[in-house]
């Protein structure tokens, strides 16, 4: 966990000031409220690493991006931004225990992307609430045709 909070701070450093996220804005999610934030539109991501997705099972649904790798992919307007990556963007942030996401989404939130939350509990609160994300047809005829 330290070495993936060091990389996130050389990250985190900038010549721009980093800011608090607004009071008015959400920055956390109950695990019930999961489906149902997805199904409005908002953007799974799961932000735990390869080996705990193998361990622990994969977030259906979910864009899986690496730790390191989430302020510059879901911060509109840099080289390694997503596409889909906006200040409107709606990212919902999974990790394991929803320590890590919490630091991530507030990170984002305060770089204008007021739509970043995080799951609190993460993955495990997920399991527990029995929502593990869902798998669409497309991907078990993918997935069945192997």
């Amino acid at each position: 966990m330290t070495a993936v909070l060091a990389s996130h701070d050389a990250v985190a450093l900038s010549a721009d000031p980093i800011v608090a996220p607004s009071p008015d804005v959400p920055l956390s999610v109950q695990a019930t409220d999961y489906a149902a934030l997805v199904a409005g539109g908002v953007t799974p991501v799961d932000v735990r690493s390869q080996r705990k997705r193998q361990l622990d099972g994969v977030l259906s649904g979910a864009l899986a991006i690496d730790p390191t790798d989430i302020l510059p992919r879901l911060t509109p307007g840099t080289t390694d931004s997503l596409r889909s990556a906006s200040v409107d963007s709606r990212w919902l942030l999974v990790s394991d225990d929803g320590h890590e996401a919490e630091w991530l989404a507030w990170h984002l939130q305060a770089r204008g992307v007021t739509g970043a939350v995080f799951v609190v509990g993460g993955h495990r609160a997920l399991r527990r609430s029995g929502v593990t994300g869902r798998i669409s047809d497309q991907e078990l005829a993918a997935i069945s045709a192997h």
